[in-house]
């Protein structure tokens, strides 16, 4: 499939006689796809069962016969204020106790049974309605789940759900406390109806209660979605679906959302996300506030080309500054292209853009568009059109396997989310600088969940901070045929939050080393290694059987990683340098290609063809990069450049 480009539109917004003209308008910047009504549902069903479908049946053929292809939103992440009045408990209860109410969006808790059956009711309505319709193309549920701390609900609908689903998980409430630990501290319950959520409590909450909560609210969500999934298929079984994600919302398991889907999309905010979901210093931002993080938009796109199964979009692709991170720079020039190529480059079929016109209104009113609220063009429009014109002129960018693999884990998120035991660690942060490395030099990564089946087709698998082992995961990472990183932290634990008997990382048959000791580091100390870099936040101390072989270690001798045969143990938290060291040698012996990039530049790997990526405000000179050659020798800032791998 050939990518294209698309634009996120509210009808409902502008005078009826302005849409023949945005539609044209559209066609002309080359925009193949439009999404609309994914917000409209007061103006779909002012009152209960009083429906107004009229102006967006005429808002569907204006954008159709211009030539667009609709994906159509359904209004659940809205609902009207009349049905807050038929359910007032319907609304989020924060973890302070506190009701999140009416006059924003979200407000719905994912346990309300009655909200759910009024959001399933809109849907099947809508799909009776366009099902078939010629113009329409794809159905986008719902609206960026989790969005605005959504996921986790501590109402009374929540607490009556969580107390089912653990009826239903343990069946006896001997088997709970067996499996919780409840005899510490006398926690132990006589009948589930005990239970309360694992909020309010005087200190800590036990970790396995807070870890089965959020399991049960990451089934909310699935459950949710599985309605809306089945009111669309009830009238149309041929429309593909999807849903939009957020970038780095890892509260509900994507995975098993995506599993009922045709395809993934997400919201990319490149600058947005670099001031509002980033730990990194204040020098890094600002050498890249209007560029965002080289590597935060890439490592998405892999994540969520497994989530939807190799068929993904960006929904929401920002065009200039945006309204809700803490500063709202504008995109250095070249910027808006170059993240619609990069997104292509990982296997994008479409790239859409929020939004075509700025709103003059409301809460998003600062939020920049591809046209300004006086319907001239943005800046970003010219790289827009610039872009389609260019993807004419190149063929199909079909992605192969990546040779380098990352098992990425939202279970484990929650487990570490729980029980960080130092205030710096964070599960994505642990990934995502094992990811950074692996792109620095130059190598290209599939994401995968844990419940792949099959790693034959990497040469390398890394499964950093993996909560508790599967012998689905054990079973598939035999078939792997390089190298197998595992840790900081993998196989730490079991599914109920216990440390395995054998002590981590709990897996003899890969490799033979315990964890003896860990520690939590202050962000302020680094211990420094005898081959180059440092290690912070975590380090653990490892018991070696003789025949391992030591590949990084302490100035003071002690192991931080090891080798058995094929599996590779790292017990630290490295630094970016560290973890080059230990990449790049393993990297070289399974014959993989690599080269150290600049802090701004990098790659992606589509087979013998490799794109490279400029996120600096500086040029770079291509030539330098061993092993590639390109279509220049030097790439521009905010630029791309075409090349090959040399055989």
């Amino acid at each position: 499939m050939k990518p294209s480009l698309g634009v996120c539109y509210y009808p409902e917004h502008w005078p009826e006689a302005q849409w023949a003209d945005d539609a044209r308008r559209m066609v002309e910047a080359g925009l193949q796809w439009v999404r609309i009504g994914e917000f409209a549902w007061s103006r779909l069903e002012p009152k209960p069962n009083q429906f107004n479908f009229a102006w967006l049946d005429r808002a569907i053929a204006i954008l159709g016969q211009a030539g667009l292809k609709i994906i159509l939103g359904t209004p659940t992440a809205t609902p009207p204020r009349w049905i807050l009045d038929k359910y007032p408990d319907m609304l989020p209860v924060d973890q302070t106790g506190r009701v999140r109410n009416f006059g924003s969006r979200r407000h719905y808790d994912f346990s309300h049974k009655g909200y759910r059956e009024e959001a399933a009711r809109i849907t099947g309505i809508l799909a009776e309605r366009y099902a078939g319709n010629p113009y329409l193309g794809f159905w986008q549920i719902d609206n960026e789940y989790s969005c605005h701390d959504t996921t986790l609900s501590y109402s009374a609908a929540a607490l009556v759900g969580f107390r089912a689903w653990l009826a239903t998980r343990y069946s006896t409430i001997e088997a709970l406390n067996q499996a919780w630990g409840n005899v510490f501290w006398s926690m132990e319950y006589a009948d589930f109806a005990e239970i309360d959520l694992p909020n309010l409590t005087v200190t800590e909450a036990n970790p396995s209660h807070w870890l089965d909560f959020r399991r049960y609210a990451s089934d909310q969500v699935v459950a949710f979605n599985q309605a809306m999934v089945k009111a669309l298929r009830e009238f149309d079984q041929n429309t593909p679906l999807l849903h939009n994600y957020m970038g780095r919302t890892t509260d509900f398991d994507h995975f098993k959302v995506g599993n009922d889907l045709e395809a993934a999309s997400w919201d990319s905010y490149p600058l947005g996300f670099l001031e509002d979901r980033s730990e990194d210093p204040v020098e890094w931002k600002l050498a890249f506030m209007r560029q965002g993080d080289p590597d935060f938009q890439a490592f998405h796109h892999d994540l969520y080309r497994a989530v939807g199964k190799g068929r993904w979009w960006v929904m929401e692709q920002q065009p200039g500054p945006v309204n809700w991170a803490p500063f709202n720079p504008v995109p250095l020039a070249g910027m808006v292209r170059l993240w619609g190529w990069e997104a292509i480059a990982h296997g994008a079929e479409v790239v859409s853009y929020f939004r075509w016109r700025q709103a003059p209104f409301a809460q998003e009113q600062m939020h920049a568009g591809l046209l300004r609220p006086d319907s001239e063009p943005s800046v970003a429009l010219a790289e827009v059109h610039q872009l389609a014109q260019e993807l004419k002129q190149y063929p199909d960018f079909s992605t192969q396997p990546a040779p380098v693999a990352l098992v990425f884990d939202y279970e484990s998120d929650w487990a570490w989310t729980t029980q960080p035991q130092g205030k710096t660690f964070s599960y994505f942060r642990l990934v995502f600088e094992q990811y950074r490395a692996l792109r620095r030099l130059g190598l290209s990564v599939d994401i995968c969940p844990p419940s792949t089946t099959d790693f034959s087709a990497y040469s390398l698998v890394l499964v950093p901070g993996l909560m508790y082992w599967t012998e689905i995961l054990k079973e598939a990472l035999k078939t792997t045929k390089g190298l197998v990183i595992l840790g900081a932290r993998t196989g730490s634990k079991t599914p109920h939050f216990h440390i395995p008997n054998q002590l981590p990382p709990d897996c003899p048959e890969f490799i033979n080393v315990k964890v003896a000791q860990v520690e939590s580091l202050s962000p302020a100390y680094t211990e420094e290694l005898l081959q180059g870099g440092f290690i912070k936040n975590w380090c653990e101390y490892l018991i070696l059987p003789d025949e391992a072989n030591i590949l990084l270690s302490t100035l003071k001798n002690e192991p931080i990683a090891a080798r058995q045969n094929r599996v590779i143990y790292c017990g630290a938290w490295l630094d970016l340098v560290g973890y080059m060291q230990l990449l790049e040698p393993l990297c070289n012996e399974l014959g993989l290609t690599t080269v150290r990039l600049p802090e701004g530049l990098r790659l992606r790997q589509l087979g013998q063809g490799v794109v490279a990526f400029n996120y600096s405000t500086e040029d770079y000179d291509l030539s330098a990069l061993k092993g590639f050659s390109f279509d220049r020798t030097e790439i521009k800032s905010a630029d791309i450049a075409f090349g090959t791998m040399n055989s």
